[in-house]
């Protein structure tokens, strides 16, 4: 008859083993994780620090993705930004062509159409499905496309109708930019502005040198000024100068210079025999050269003038048209309304600076700003002018078509290479370098931080794979040892003891 192992003492070795048996497991799981324990509850007191820990590090992982996300969009927008530069640049290479019979101009005017195409699409660019150039409106295109803007949608006028409408206003009925030439006397001419109104030429000054002759003017409103020959005929070679203020805000002189020719040349009258006769050849050369003015300087104004108007507008400020028709005897301007016409800029538009529109925390104290919108001062600079040679047509035709191509390209070339104090769009992507400068300079600090949270928390939660390998080495020792002591009380019997 057997004695069986039961009692205090034995119940305590099946426990012991079943302890033992536990703790192997768990150095095994130790060693084959790295981790000291499955729960912050093993950690015992340190696992209030390894919660903190953990939080920093999976902030700092939080702050990565959004550095990550924000480098992806100012790339992508510093990318298109200077792709319209370089498309700006082809644009002005293209004016400086010889324009000759036209064919500069109609080449100049097809690079233009393909560059704004080009600049339009990069302005609706995304990332991510959200549009960069949009303002806080990241869902919604910035710009409308090339064939909205230039020739308008439906009942919504385009560029191309703007232009034209204030071209009409400017010019006038009969092509004087809105002026009038008339002799009050038989030895006198008169030139006056036909109406108070913002078209048109508008009379700034005259000088002359004429012998025997007398200026006056420009006085009253509309202004007037004169010329009276009453005195006698000038003397081959003298002058008179007419400077006049175009819309946009330049001014142009006008010289005509009195000879002895008949025919004369272009911009001279001629000596007549009398009094009278030199003021009617000063009258026809006075007709000829103001026409010639209004049909070139003018007309490129005008375009220039209609296009501001036309990019000034948004969604809170309405675009300016001529207020007709009739246009070629309009006095004023009216508001237009999306209703009629085209609104280019489709993104949000704010009142605060363009960069607060798009913001990103990347660090606990730090947040930057990476905002843009496609009407800014730089960017629509850009998108106008170019638009503005590829809405004015310059037909071959035209006896002054290269004069007109001249004086729209002077302007629009000093356009696009921008003045002092106004924003470019070098300004633009000097902000957002800025920006990634900090994303790089926090990429910076979030690794040093992580490589030393990492480590800290390392100490605390991981093992040493030695040290674990020596634990189970005597772990194993040690259940040996118990399991074999335990099998042979379990064997032990009376006839055992009794020997």
């Amino acid at each position: 008859m057997s004695v069986s192992a039961i009692g205090s003492q034995s119940g305590q070795a099946i426990q012991q083993l079943v302890n033992m048996r536990a703790q192997f497991d768990d150095l095994q799981r130790q060693l084959s994780t790295g981790q000291k324990s499955e729960t912050y509850a093993g950690l015992g007191l340190q696992r209030g620090v390894t919660v903190g820990l953990n939080a920093q590090l999976s902030a700092i992982g939080g702050y990565g993705d959004t550095i990550n996300n924000v480098m992806i969009r100012t790339n992508l927008m510093n990318t298109a930004l200077s792709s319209m530069t370089d498309a700006a640049s082809t644009v002005k290479s293209a004016m400086l062509q010889p324009n000759g019979n036209g064919i500069g101009a109609s080449v100049a005017q097809q690079t233009a159409q393909s560059s704004l195409d080009m600049m339009l699409g990069l302005l609706n660019s995304q990332a991510g499905g959200r549009y960069l150039f949009s303002g806080r409106a990241t869902d919604q295109p910035a710009v409308e496309t090339l064939d909205h803007i230039l020739n308008g949608n439906g009942a919504q006028a385009g560029l191309k109708q703007l232009i034209s409408e204030r071209s009409q206003a400017d010019l006038g009925a009969n092509g004087l930019g809105r002026l009038v030439i008339s002799a009050p006397t038989a030895t006198s001419v008169s030139l006056a502005e036909d109406l108070v109104s913002p078209f048109g030429l508008k009379l700034a000054a005259i000088n002359s040198n004429l012998t025997n002759g007398a200026v006056s003017g420009p006085s009253g409103s509309p202004a007037t000024l004169s010329i009276d020959l009453s005195g006698g005929v000038p003397n081959a070679g003298d002058t008179v100068t007419l400077r006049f203020n175009l819309p946009d805000g330049s001014s142009a002189n006008l010289t005509l210079t009195a000879t002895d020719k008949s025919p004369p040349d272009a911009n001279q009258f001629t000596i007549g025999a009398s009094a009278a006769a030199t003021a009617n050849n000063l009258q026809s050369a006075l007709a000829t050269a103001v026409g010639k003015l209004a049909a070139t300087s003018l007309t490129a104004a005008s375009a220039v003038t209609a296009s501001n108007d036309f990019f000034s507008a948004d969604s809170n400020n309405p675009p300016q048209r001529v207020d007709g028709p009739p246009f070629d005897i309009a006095t004023g301007m009216t508001s237009g309304s999306a209703a009629n016409t085209v609104i280019w800029y489709t993104g949000e538009a704010g009142s605060d600076p363009a960069r607060s529109t798009a913001t990103a925390r990347i660090d606990q104290s730090l947040a930057v700003s990476y905002g843009a919108r496609a009407n800014e001062d730089g960017i629509r600079t850009l998108v106008q002018n170019v638009a503005t040679l590829a809405a004015v047509t310059v037909s071959s035709s035209n006896p002054n078509a290269a004069d007109l191509s001249a004086a729209l390209n002077q302007r629009l070339a000093s356009n696009l290479n921008g003045s002092a104090g106004v924003q470019s769009v070098a300004n633009i992507e000097t902000d957002l370098a800025m920006t990634q400068t900090s994303l790089k300079a926090a990429t910076g600090r979030h690794q040093q931080a992580k490589a030393t949270l990492g480590d800290f928390l390392q100490q605390i939660e991981g093992v040493s794979n030695e040290e674990v390998g020596a634990q189970i080495l005597t772990l194993q020792t040690r259940m040996q040892a118990s399991l074999q002591t335990t099998a042979m009380l379990f064997q032990t019997s009376l006839v055992n003891y009794l020997k």
